[in-house]
C-alpha cells in the first residue's frame, strides 16, 4: 500500500512525487520511460524560471533523479485499470497490481482517438494489456494495434505463446516484429462482431479475428475512471487539483490549457499537497 500513485513521469508527475516525498508519503510513479516524453527530445527550453536554454532531455533528467533520490519508487508500465476499494484505489498497471491511499493523475494529453467500436466491445474482445489477457487467446486469431516499440514486443509474446497475430499501426514497422508476423500500415480501422468482436474493417477491408490488442502509449484518464468530470475535454478539477472523485487529484496538461512545464510544475506541487493533507486527515 503506497500513500500516492502518480500516473505519469512527466514534470506535473515529477513535481507531484518530489513534494509528496518532502512530506514523508510513500510514493509510486507509474508511466512509460520518461524518456519517452515528448519534452525529453526538445532540444531548448527556452522559458523555464531559473534555467534558461536548458534541454527538454536535461531538465526532466533533473526531475527524475531529484525525485528517485527522495525515494519515490518507479513503475514502467501502463496504468490499464483503476479500482476504487472505498479507502484507496486498486491499479492495474500491465500485470501487476499497485494499490495507494490517493492518486494524482499527471499523464499529459491523451492524443489518440478511439476507433469505431471500441466501446462497445471493451471486455467482449478488446484488451490493452498483451501480457495481461493473452492466455486468453491461444490458438486463436488476434490483431495488435500498436503505437510504440514495446508494441512490437507484445505482439511477439502473443506469437510465442501460440496466438495467430497480424500487427497493424498507423506508423512504419520498428524492426522488433518476428518475420512470422504480417505488418499492415492503415489509416483507419473499425471494430465489428455480435455479443463479441469477429472482425475489423482495416481501410475498408475486412479482417476476421477473435480478438484485438489495443496497445496505447497510455490509457485515457476517462477510460481508467468513468466517473470522473471532464469539461471541455479535460479532467475538471478546482483550485487545490481535486477532482469530483474523493482521494483522485490531476495536474499538468491533463487538466487544460495553457500546456507549459512551469504550470505543470505548480499544479503537481499543489495536487500532492493536497493529497497529502488528505491522508493525514484520516489517519
Amino acid at each position: 500500500m503506497y500513500d500516492i500513485a502518480v500516473l505519469g513521469g512527466g514534470p506535473a508527475g515529477l513535481s507531484a512525487a518530489i513534494s509528496a516525498r518532502v512530506r514523508n508519503k510513500t510514493v509510486a510513479v507509474i508511466s512509460n520511460d520518461y524518456r519517452a516524453n515528448v519534452l525529453y527530445r526538445s532540444n531548448h527550453v527556452p522559458n523555464y524560471p531559473g534555467l534558461p536554454d536548458i534541454s527538454g532531455g536535461e531538465l526532466l533528467e533533473r526531475m527524475h533523479g531529484q525525485a528517485e533520490k527522495l525515494g519515490a519508487e518507479f513503475i514502467t508500465k501502463r496504468v490499464i485499470s483503476a479500482m476504487n476499494m472505498g479507502h484507496s484505489w486498486l491499479l492495474g498497471a500491465e500485470d501487476e497490481l499497485v494499490e495507494a491511499k490517493a492518486v494524482i493523475l499527471a499523464g499529459g494529453i491523451i492524443r489518440s482517438e478511439k476507433f469505431a467500436g471500441e466501446d462497445a466491445f471493451v471486455g467482449r474482445g478488446i484488451s490493452y494489456c498483451a501480457t495481461c489477457d493473452g492466455m486468453l487467446y491461444r490458438q486463436k486469431r488476434v490483431v495488435v494495434y500498436g503505437e510504440t516499440e514495446a508494441s512490437e514486443l507484445e505482439a511477439n509474446y502473443l506469437k510465442e505463446i501460440g496466438c495467430i497475430v497480424i500487427y497493424v499501426s498507423k506508423r512504419p514497422e520498428n524492426g522488433k516484429l518476428v518475420d512470422s508476423i504480417p505488418f499492415i500500415r492503415i489509416k483507419d480501422m473499425e471494430i465489428h462482431g455480435e455479443r463479441a468482436v469477429t472482425h475489423l474493417l482495416i481501410d475498408g477491408e475486412k479482417v476476421l479475428c477473435d480478438g484485438v490488442f489495443l496497445l496505447r502509449a497510455s490509457v485515457a484518464p476517462m477510460d481508467l475512471i468513468p466517473d470522473l468530470a471532464i469539461a471541455q475535454g479535460h479532467i475538471h478539477v478546482n483550485t487545490t487539483m481535486e477532482t469530483n472523485l474523493t482521494g483522485v487529484y490531476a495536474a499538468g496538461d491533463c487538466i487544460g490549457k495553457p500546456y507549459q512545464i512551469a504550470k505543470a510544475v505548480g499544479e503537481g506541487q499543489i495536487a500532492a499537497l493536497r493529497a497529502v493533507s488528505w491522508i493525514d486527515q484520516q489517519n
